[in-house]
C-alpha cells in the first residue's frame, strides 16, 4: 500500500486554507524516520477528521531543495556540534508547479524553528545579490554576521511529500518518500526508498500524530535531510550527532557499499 492508497479516502484542503489554519512557520519540529511499511498503520491511525492538502487534484508533490553554506560549512557544523546559533539556507523548488523559494531557517526561543521565505525567480542553483541580501538580513535578526560568509551549493535533496492537516491542534504532517541526496558535482549520491521522513510541526505540546507515532515505539531522532544528507556522503566530517540514524537506517553509507 502507498501513501496516497492511505489517504485516498481523506477530505482534501486547499493551500490558501492551510496557510490559513496551521502556517506554522514559528514552531517545534519532530522528525521520525521509518519503514514505509509502517506508514499505513500510522496514516489510518490519525483519525477520520484528518485532511490532506490537495492542489489541481494531486495530493503528492514533488520537492527539490539545493543548500546553501559556506566552504568551511558553518551552518553544518554549528548543527553538527549544537550550537546555538546554527542556520540553513535553501532555494525550495516545487517540481509540479515551477515555483521556487529562498528559505532561511534559524532558532527560536526554547528550541522552536524559525522560518523566513521569500519567492525566488532566479537560478535555483545560486543565489542571486536580492537573495543574499535576504539572506544576511534574516541571519543578522538571529545574531550569526554573515556578511563574511562566501555561500556556495553543497548539497541537493529531492523527494515526495504529502501534507496532512490535523484540526483538532491547528498542527500539520508531512510524509516525504522517494529521498535522495546528491553532492554538487554529482560524485556522490544516497537514495533510500524503503524510508520515509515524517514531520510534525506543531506548538511545544506535540499533537495527536505525535502520540500516535509514540504509542506505536517511533521516537523523534535528531535527523535532518541536510545534515544527515551530507553526512552519509562525506565521511570526512564529524557526524556524532547523526550516527545512531545512519548505523540504523543508511548502513551502507557508513560502510562504503553503493547506495
Amino acid at each position: 500500500m502507498t501513501v496516497l492508497d492511505s489517504v485516498d479516502t481523506l477530505r482534501p484542503i486547499g493551500l490558501d486554507e492551510l496557510v490559513a489554519r496551521a502556517e506554522l512557520l514559528t514552531r517545534v519540529d519532530r522528525k521520525y524516520l521509518l519503514p514505509v511499511t509502517d506508514l499505513p498503520l500510522v496514516l489510518g491511525g490519525l483519525g477520520e477528521d484528518v485532511r490532506v492538502l490537495q492542489i489541481e487534484g494531486v495530493r503528492q508533490f514533488g520537492y527539490r531543495s539545493v543548500y546553501f553554506d559556506t566552504p568551511e560549512l558553518h551552518g553544518y557544523l554549528a548543527t553538527a556540534r549544537r550550537r546555538r546559533r546554527r542556520f540553513k539556507v535553501r532555494i525550495r523548488s516545487y517540481l509540479d508547479s515551477g515555483l521556487h523559494f529562498l528559505e532561511v531557517k534559524t532558532r527560536g526561543p526554547r528550541g522552536t524553528t524559525v522560518k523566513d521565505r521569500i519567492p525566488y525567480d532566479g537560478d535555483p542553483h545560486r543565489l542571486d545579490a536580492s537573495a543574499r541580501e535576504f539572506a544576511d538580513g534574516v541571519l543578522a535578526g538571529a545574531g550569526i554576521d554573515s556578511v563574511r560568509f562566501r555561500l556556495v551549493p553543497t548539497l541537493t535533496s529531492t523527494y515526495r511529500r504529502t501534507t496532512l492537516f490535523l484540526p483538532a491542534t491547528g498542527s500539520r504532517l508531512t510524509v516525504d518518500t522517494s529521498p535522495a541526496w546528491i553532492l554538487p558535482d554529482g560524485t556522490a549520491a544516497l537514495r533510500a526508498p524503503d524510508r520515509a521522513f515524517v514531520e510534525t510541526k506543531a506548538g511545544r505540546a506535540g499533537s495527536g500524530a505525535d502520540r500516535l507515532l509514540w504509542s506505536l515505539k517511533h521516537r523523534p531522532v535528531p535527523v535532518s535531510k541536510y545534515g544527515t544528507g551530507l553526512a552519509a556522503l562525506r565521511p570526512d566530517l564529524p557526524a556524532h550527532r547523526w550516527l545512531p540514524v545512519l548505523r540504523r537506517h543508511f548502513p551502507t553509507a557508513l560502510d562504503g557499499s553503493p547506495a
